[in-house]
C-alpha cells in the first residue's frame, strides 16, 4: 500500500476528494494494535459556505479550530456524547473543508474491532456507519489534530480500483438542520455495499429511479 501525500489532502475540490476516499484504505495504529478497512463511504463538508458544517460562516471554537489547519489531518468530534467521528481535513490552511468517513469494509484487525466494539458476532454493523467506524478502528477525540502522514493514522492507495459505475451520490444523513443544503448530493457510497449506513440504494434501483 502508498500513503496518500500532502498534495491528496491539499486540493481544493473537497467534493472531488470525496468521491475519490471510495476504495481507498483506512489504517489505525494506536498501541500496537493495527486495524484497516476500504473506505465504502464519505460524506463532504464544504466549510464557511456549508450550512451543514461545523464552520458554517467562519464559525471557529476549540472544536473546530483543527478545520481550519492544513489538509491532511485528523478531525475526530463526539456525536451525542457517544460516537467518535472521524473527519479528513482538506484543502489549504485557514480553508475549513473536512470530509466524514461513514463506512468501511473490514480488512486488517477484525479480532481488535471486535473488542473494541464488544461484539461477539461479525456482523455489517462492526464498521456500518460513522459512529462505528469510530469505535471499531479505535478513534478517540484524542487523536483529533494527528497527521494523517504519520504511523498513528493514514489513508493508502493499494491500487483497489471503483468502477464508476457503481459510485453514486446522494444528500447526506442527518443534516435536516442546513436548509437547502441538506440536499447537497455530498455523499458517496459504493453502492451495494453491505457496510454503507442508512437505507439502502442499490444500482439497479438507482437506475430505474424505483
Amino acid at each position: 500500500m502508498k500513503k496518500l501525500e500532502q498534495d491528496f489532502y491539499e486540493r481544493a475540490d473537497v467534493i472531488r476528494i470525496a468521491r475519490e476516499l471510495l476504495g481507498k484504505v483506512l489504517v489505525t495504529n494506536f498501541d500496537g494494535l493495527f486495524t484497516s478497512g476500504r473506505i465504502v463511504e464519505t460524506e463532504a463538508y464544504a466549510g464557511e459556505i456549508d450550512r451543514a458544517s461545523h464552520a458554517w460562516a467562519g464559525r471557529r471554537t476549540n472544536r473546530t479550530e483543527v478545520m481550519y489547519q492544513a489538509g491532511g489531518t485528523a478531525y475526530v468530534y463526539l456525536c451525542y456524547g457517544i460516537h467518535q467521528m472521524f473527519n479528513v481535513v482538506t484543502n489549504q490552511q485557514d480553508i475549513p473543508h473536512a470530509i466524514l468517513i461513514r463506512a468501511v469494509d473490514p480488512m486488517e484487525g477484525i479480532a481488535t474491532m471486535m473488542q473494541r466494539t464488544g461484539k461477539k458476532v461479525v456482523d455489517y454493523t462492526l464498521t456500518k456507519g460513522p459512529g462505528n467506524v469510530g469505535k471499531a478502528l479505535g478513534f478517540y477525540t484524542r487523536h483529533t489534530g494527528l497527521s494523517l502522514l504519520g504511523p498513528e493514522i493514514y489513508i493508502a492507495d493499494d491500487s483497489y480500483q471503483v468502477k464508476k459505475s457503481s459510485i453514486l451520490a446522494t444528500p447526506r444523513i442527518g443534516v435536516d438542520y442546513a436548509g437547502d443544503d441538506a440536499a447537497l448530493p455530498y455523499r458517496f457510497i459504493i453502492a451495494d455495499n453491505p457496510y454503507v449506513s442508512g437505507k439502502k440504494i442499490g444500482l439497479a434501483k438507482k437506475r430505474t429511479g424505483k
